[in-house]
């Protein structure tokens, strides 16, 4: 079980740019997820011409259901500048490696509660850790995909891209720094390291 929560309204508007495409994952209905907030703050983007579609689907974290849900809207996917997702952060890392030649964002933040986890069929998880690192990180999650959890980059353990713990793993910073690189965004790897609220709000 976990909990789904919004980003603040004025960093989620900052974050869709001029021109974006809102996917909203609402597959998992034990997860808590904030739908009349989060579909106001939809209609408002659509209002001003920021959001040029909003995708309701289920289970992004199928590759296969994404594909489905998204195909028949990519030309407005191909126009968008960001893709902002409104999901766990399994959903965004999904949603990231299927589009990946542009922005992906998370529009929500990922805090754990107590109970059964559902099974994702992907390769990535989310340590449901609080604030989200993915905007800074090209969609690939530093703490979940990296096996000592780095978060300010590669460690020298790192050989021909592969990580030193295990062999057959690609190194998540590696994979990270590819992506900025070729999304143009390595400055994103400048952010600051900042304290992080890891509770659900009261």
């Amino acid at each position: 079980m976990l909990i789904t929560q919004l980003k603040t309204i004025d960093e989620i508007r900052t974050l869709a740019g001029s021109k974006t495409v809102i996917i909203s994952c609402e597959g998992c209905k034990e997860v808590h997820f904030p739908e009349c907030e989060a579909t106001e703050l939809y209609k408002e983007l659509s209002d001003n011409g920021t959001a040029l579609k909003v995708i309701r689907t289920e289970y992004i974290c199928s590759p296969e259901n994404l594909d489905v849900a998204t195909r028949k809207h990519i030309d407005k996917i191909n126009a968008a500048d960001t893709v902002l997702v409104f999901a766990c952060g399994v959903g965004v890392q999904s949603a990231s490696a299927q589009f990946a030649s542009k922005p992906v964002l998370a529009a929500c933040d990922t805090i754990p509660l107590p109970g059964y986890q559902g099974v994702t069929p992907l390769e990535v998880d989310c340590d449901q850790c609080g604030e989200c690192y993915l905007n800074g990180t090209g969609g690939i999650c530093p703490i979940a995909s990296c096996s000592k959890s780095l978060v300010n980059g590669q460690c020298g353990g790192c050989k021909d891209g592969k990580c030193e713990v295990d062999k057959d793993m690609e190194c998540a910073w590696e994979r990270i720094y590819k992506r900025l690189e070729k999304l143009e965004l390595l400055e994103n790897m400048k952010y600051p390291a900042k304290l992080r609220n890891f509770a659900p709000e009261a």
